[in-house]
């Protein structure tokens, strides 16, 4: 397999943006098609939803996929640069039936079996998907998954209250939006200041396009309390042992969205499950860097490839 320099140093092929309405909400498309695809790749994005922040991952993993797939990322409602939806909120079980609902109106992804990658939230949602269209889902990808809440993580403690509280969220959702109030060039040196000079050129640009917006702040917030609210139960462990075959789960070694006590207890009550340790420091937010993004893309081809050579034997 190509190392990830020399696929950095190849010229890619660019996904390409679109829009279309899902259940008659405004969504955020990223894609490549392939002129001959053997399956379809659709990536579910975590929260924030927002698809441009990918754009490094999904190109890298079409380029690792040798060409042989489609790939699509699906937008969460309403984490978009504009407020299609005057305003509305949407929780996560809506983001849930609109990513089935995508499934079923887009004539290219029946055609070929679909590979379900999620990120974060979007590993459950990508589960939730599978419960619904097991006849379509060939084999479904969890990255750094959140499946469940973890009790002993203090982060998730304070997002949980803050998201529970509409004045908070209404607060912290507008302070955020103040920043629209500075130039594009202006705020993406905060951002860049901000967060670090790691972060990639496409993750500064979509944080400056899309997460000053009040809405989408507030979508993010909501989906987040709702998140909260549906993973305060236990996996659905029988579900998962019925689809083991079908599951991989890349876990990161500090990530309190997917702790490791998490990777063990699938370990042992869905023995079946494909499951690895991302060890090389990229964090649950690889997508926001080049060389996360490379990695996780290489890694997730490598589990397809070895998947259907399996189907294969």
């Amino acid at each position: 397999m190509e190392s990830e320099k020399e696929l950095m140093n190849e010229a890619k092929i660019s996904v390409n943006f679109r829009l279309c309405r899902v259940s008659g909400s405004m969504t955020e498309v990223m894609e490549i098609q392939a002129e001959s695809p053997k399956f379809h790749v659709l990536f579910i994005p975590g929260n924030p939803g927002v698809v441009s922040f990918y754009n490094d991952f999904l190109e890298s993993l079409h380029q690792f996929l040798d060409g042989n797939a489609s790939i699509t990322a699906v937008g969460q409602i309403s984490h978009t640069s504009k407020d299609w939806e005057s305003g509305k909120l949407f929780s996560l079980q809506e983001q849930i039936d609109h990513k089935v609902e995508f499934i079923r109106q887009e004539p290219e992804s029946v055609k070929v079996p679909i590979i379900l990658v999620g990120h974060s939230i979007g590993s459950y949602i990508s589960l939730e998907i599978l419960r619904k269209c097991p006849e379509k889902v060939l084999y479904c990808i969890g990255l750094y998954p959140f499946l469940t809440l973890n009790q002993q993580s203090t982060k998730q403690s304070l997002i949980g209250k803050l998201a529970a509280s509409s004045l908070l969220s209404a607060t912290a959702s507008f302070l955020v939006a103040s920043l629209g109030l500075l130039s594009m060039s202006a705020a993406r040196r905060l951002v860049s200041y901000s967060l670090g000079a790691s972060w990639s050129d496409t993750a500064v640009q979509a944080t400056c396009t899309h997460l000053r917006q009040y809405h989408t702040m507030r979508n993010v917030l909501y989906m987040a309390m709702t998140e909260f609210r549906e993973l305060a139960a236990e996996p659905d462990w029988e579900f998962m042992r019925e689809n083991q075959n079908k599951l991989a789960f890349l876990f990161g070694i500090d990530d309190h969205w997917g702790p490791l006590h998490l990777f063990e207890e699938i370990s042992k009550k869905a023995p079946g499950t494909s499951l690895s340790i991302e060890s090389e420091g990229h964090t649950h937010g690889f997508c926001c860097t080049v060389a996360g993004s490379v990695w996780v893309a290489q890694h997730v081809a490598t589990l397809i490839k070895t998947r259907l050579n399996q189907k294969r034997l």
